[in-house]
């Protein structure tokens, strides 16, 4: 059937991040009227995966996110087998709303959800709604916020009947002020990257053109033994309790990166002319195997749109390596010494030196 492409399946970066760049130059416009409250926006945050404001002993830190199209895999799957994954897309909600936040240095402290359906009858299921209403909820004590609300609707004729749109917000803080994470990477530094659960909130648009290539579809068996559906809807890690545990043990993080749109490439999203070289690639999950086999996707491709089995980086001075690893480990998370920051002359990219890859700066224009 030949190679298909994350903008084949109808995702063009290029397209979205321009529109992205106009927002941010007509929303900074807005930036003085923080002084009406006594506060400031933090400088140089547009860009960056969550906004902050200054206030006088903290900062205030804030995201919208949604989750995009993986609940309708859940969807399929719940036709197809009768089990019920809504929990998982649930889940995935909040990470990926609290993993954007935490990049900051903020820890969550409310959050709420958006859903959109296209019909009420989405929700008389009462498994589907309550499966969804507990994945919600235990997201949130996992990362230690409070479900404060949210909004549904019913948006008949611009939702499809049978599915939802989920998304959400939330609100964290800074406190003390040291916590934040604000992009302090020097030459030499390490990068420590955390693992994914799998595919997690990004490339899904791909995952299920891919379903239709499948003699079996989404339950074409992977090398585990589990059906390609099922990988695809393991839920996220949440790794706000990483960055919290970081903070307890006094580790410093100069920057952190959810790894979520663009792949790899994110490891470069902080505005600074510096070379991040990695030196030690983690084994994917067998879901990518499938996804990149499928697709018939060269190893750019593959790492310039999927996660590829991390979730989350962060770039510490190399006296802290060892005690940012452990730490991780220590909560629940495999986590690797993979690489180093590299002052080279002005110079911007990702490279991946076990792989032969390079991404120059001008593959992520998000600024």
């Amino acid at each position: 059937m030949g190679k298909l492409s994350y903008r084949d399946s109808g995702v063009a970066y290029d397209v979205l991040d321009a529109f992205k760049r106009a927002c941010q130059r007509a929303g900074a416009r807005t930036s003085s009227l923080l002084g009406r409250h006594g506060f400031t926006e933090v400088a140089a945050v547009r860009g960056e995966s969550a906004y902050l404001i200054e206030t006088g002993d903290a900062y205030l830190a804030h995201v919208e996110e949604a989750l995009g199209t993986k609940i309708l895999v859940a969807d399929a799957l719940y036709k197809l087998t009768g089990r019920s994954f809504y929990r998982q897309v649930a889940i995935d909600d909040v990470s990926t709303i609290v993993n954007d936040l935490c990049s900051c240095g903020a820890l969550p402290v409310s959050v709420a959800m958006y859903m959109a359906v296209g019909t009420a009858d989405y929700l008389a299921d009462p498994r589907r709604a309550e499966d969804l209403a507990e994945g919600f909820a235990q997201a949130c004590e996992r990362a230690g916020a409070v479900w404060g609300g949210g909004e549904t609707q019913v948006l008949k004729g611009m939702v499809e009947p049978g599915t939802a749109i989920l998304g959400g917000s939330a609100v964290g803080r800074i406190a003390p002020k040291s916590n934040r994470i604000t992009g302090d990477v020097r030459d030499g530094d390490a990068i420590i990257l955390l693992a994914s659960s799998g595919v997690q909130t990004n490339g899904l648009t791909l995952c299920r053109a891919l379903a239709d290539r499948l003699p079996q579809g989404y339950l074409a068996p992977l090398a585990d033994g589990r059906s390609y559906g099922e990988a695809l809807l393991d839920a996220s890690i949440i790794y706000s309790p990483f960055v919290e545990a970081c903070q307890r043990e006094r580790i410093p993080l100069g920057y952190a990166v959810h790894m979520t749109g663009h792949g790899w490439r994110k490891l470069m999203r902080l505005d600074a002319p510096l070379v991040y070289r990695v030196h030690y690639v983690p084994k994917p999950q067998p879901v990518f195997d499938l996804i990149v086999k499928t697709a018939e996707l060269d190893a750019r491709e593959a790492y310039g749109t999927f996660n590829m089995g991390v979730g989350f980086a962060v770039y510490v001075r190399p006296a802290d390596v060892e005690r940012c690893v452990a730490c991780a480990t220590a909560n629940g998370y495999q986590a690797w010494n993979a690489g180093r920051v590299v002052s080279a002359g002005g110079r911007k990219a990702v490279e991946i030196e076990p792989l032969g890859l390079e991404f120059g700066a001008e593959t992520l224009q998000i600024r």
